[in-house]
Formats: structure tokens, C-alpha cells, sequence
């Protein structure tokens, strides 16, 4: 009688394949599914620039490596997790992110460059030239023409008035002398005032939001030809009967006709004419100098005509000056020179044309 005996002497076939062969199935069979994971993951991640392609921060601009009009570091880039094959957002980090411009809530400090006017200053910081001149009444005198290079001026957060509290003061009171509302005082962020209890301690600055009051400032005469009906009030200015006449329209005093500084508005009764130092001045009209000298206020040296029908011309800040006091001119004549004397911060023209004996914009006049 035959006996059945397995190659292991006397186990079965099938044990022998269950105990030896098995096993090594099993593991071939992880082993290719890891190959599967690596060949997907590897499929899915972005393609990346090799870091030796990348030049060193020291040795070359990232920017001009990665011209920003071609990588827009804005964008919002999908990447793959080989942890949990879900794709999420990465957000790139922008080196060039502006930021957001607040408005202010109190005032800061500015010092006055090379060129600038009242005007130009208030144009930077999108303010009223008003709100500059009352924020600085103790060194300006509401006079545009006092500023001066190195001048450390004040620059409310908004327009109205900067305002020094004084003692015995109060919100209403001080809202009804500069035109503005109490509320308008009380909830300004930067005055921080407790508006069950607004109490100020004297001395502090405060702003009045849409607060106004009127200029205080000294504006040179008007002097008139002798007979003219009028009073002369500045030392030195003269007078004389007949001489030449004015025709009633205007010619520019410059070559230039565009402004350098400021324009005509409340404080600033004429316009700043872009001049370079030496450059000609002309009379707009013809008529008689009733003055031609050096005068305060920040003018400098002035030159006033009296045009004889009720107009009058001014021209400041020359550097030299080429009438005399009493000399009939002509609509043209070379009169002076522009400069920048007096209180200038640069060379320009200060015109003003006044009508019996009121400022009116010279651009109403000129041609």
C-alpha cells in the first residue's frame, strides 16, 4: 500500500505553499502599490525650478529673475497633499503689497522745502490753503507770503481750525466763534474728549472740523495818483497828477503764463507767476509807479501801478526793480526783474490787480 509524503518529509503540498510562497506574494504586492502612490504623487506636484537656477539674493534681483508681469504673485496656486490627496489653497506672498491709507486724526509737523507755497503744501495733503494759515497764525500772521524755507509748520488732519484752547472756554462757545457744530468737536477721534464730560485742559490744540474764521492778516494799500478821490497810506509811495493812462485790458506781466506757487484764493489776493530769478517783468497796463521799493509783509522789493480809471496792478518779490516812484509806464515797459526777495521760498512773480481799491482774481483780466 503507497503512502502520500510531502517534499518536507510528510507536511502537505498545500501547507508548504501557505507557509513559503505566500508571504512573498503579499509583500510584492505592497511593494507595487507604493510604486502606484509615488507614481501619482509624483504626477500631481507642480513642477518647480531647480534651486541651482535660482540665483542668490546677493548676486541678482529675484524681481528681474521673475519679471513680475510674467508670475503673478497674487495668484491663488492649487497644490496637492501627498498626506491626504485633497488639493488646497497656498497663498504666494506679495513683496509689493501697498498698504491702505488712513486718514489722520491728528496733526503733524511739516517743514517747508525749496518751491513750496501755502498752496502746494495744502495740495499734498488734500486740505483747504485756509486750514494750513489758521493752523499757524503765530508764525504766518494768515499771510501766505511769510513762509520761508526751514519753516516747521503744522498740518491739521482735516480742514477747519487747529484751535489752542484757552481758559474759560467751552464746546459751544467755541463751535459758535469759528461757524462749526458741537458735535462736529466732540466726536473728532483725535480731540478724545469724553462727550458726557468734555472738559479741555488749557493749552490743548483741538481740531474744529469745517470751522472757519476770518483773516487777520496785513495787506499792503492801495496807493492812488494825486486827485484821484483816495488816500495814500504807505510811507514812501508818491503821488502825481496826469501822467499815462490805462486802456482797461491787460497784457502778462511774463513770458511765463502758468503758476509756480499759489493761486488766487481767500488768503492770497493775486497768483504766483513761474519766473526764474532775473527773468523780465513787464507793466500788464500803462499808467503811473506810485511805488517802487522794498516794503514789509514779506513782499519784498514791489512795484504798484496806478493805471488811472480804477485799476491797479502790484508786482513782488523782484530781485531788481527799473521805474521809479512817480514815472509814467506804458502797457509792455520792462519794469524790474522777478526774483525772490522778501519771504520766498523760490523765484517767482506775485501780481495782484485790485478795482477801486478791491482785490479781483487776475485771471478775470488777463488775457
Amino acid at each position: 500500500m503507497s503512502t502520500n509524503v510531502s517534499p518536507q518529509g510528510g507536511q502537505s503540498s498545500t501547507h508548504f505553499l501557505l507557509e513559503n510562497l505566500l508571504p512573498k506574494l503579499l509583500w510584492g504586492l505592497a511593494a507595487l502599490m507604493v510604486a502606484m502612490m509615488l507614481f501619482l504623487v509624483a504626477r500631481r506636484v507642480p513642477t518647480v525650478f531647480p534651486a541651482a537656477a535660482v540665483p542668490a539674493a546677493e548676486e541678482a534681483d529675484l524681481d528681474a529673475f521673475y519679471p513680475l508681469e510674467e508670475y503673478d504673485v497674487s495668484t491663488d496656486l492649487p497644490a496637492f497633499s501627498p498626506l491626504t490627496g485633497i488639493e488646497s489653497i497656498v497663498r504666494s506672498a506679495n513683496s509689493h503689497t501697498v498698504i491702505p491709507t488712513r486718514s489722520r486724526s491728528a496733526a503733524i509737523d511739516y517743514t517747508v522745502q525749496r518751491g513750496d507755497s501755502i498752496f502746494s503744501i495744502a495740495g499734498k495733503y488734500d486740505l483747504k490753503p485756509e486750514t494750513i494759515l489758521w493752523a499757524n497764525y503765530d508764525q504766518l500772521k494768515d499771510d501766505p507770503h511769510m513762509i520761508s524755507i526751514g519753516l516747521n509748520l503744522k498740518i491739521p488732519p482735516t480742514d477747519g481750525v487747529y484751535y489752542q484752547w484757552e481758559e474759560g472756554d467751552t464746546v459751544e462757545d467755541v463751535a459758535n466763534r469759528f461757524k462749526t457744530k458741537p458735535e462736529n468737536i466732540l466726536n473728532w477721534p483725535g480731540n478724545r474728549l469724553d462727550i458726557t464730560n468734555p472738559e479741555v485742559e488749557p493749552g490743548t490744540y483741538v481740531m474744529l472740523p469745517g470751522g472757519s474764521r476770518e483773516f487777520r492778516q496785513w495787506v499792503v494799500p492801495t496807493i492812488w495818483r494825486a486827485n484821484a478821490g483816495a488816500s495814500r497810506d504807505i510811507p514812501g509811495g508818491c503821488t502825481i497828477e496826469g501822467g499815462a493812462f490805462g486802456s482797461g485790458t491787460f497784457a502778462w506781466p511774463t513770458t511765463n503764463r502758468f503758476l509756480s506757487g499759489n493761486d488766487y484764493w481767500s488768503g492770497h489776493l493775486g497768483i504766483d507767476i513761474a519766473a526764474a530769478t532775473g527773468a523780465p517783468v513787464f507793466a500788464a497796463d500803462s499808467g503811473v509807479v506810485v511805488y517802487a521799493g522794498p516794503i514789509g509783509g514779506g513782499y519784498g522789493n514791489m512795484i504798484m501801478i496806478d493805471h488811472g480809471n480804477g485799476y491797479h496792478t502790484l508786482y513782488a518779490h523782484l530781485d531788481s526793480i527799473a521805474v521809479y516812484c512817480g514815472q509814467s509806464v506804458y502797457q509792455g515797459n520792462r519794469i524790474g526783474a522777478a526774483g525772490s526777495t522778501g519771504r520766498s521760498t523760490g523765484p517767482h512773480l506775485h501780481f495782484e490787480v485790485r478795482y477801486l481799491g478791491g482785490f479781483i482774481n487776475p485771471w478775470y483780466v488777463l488775457p
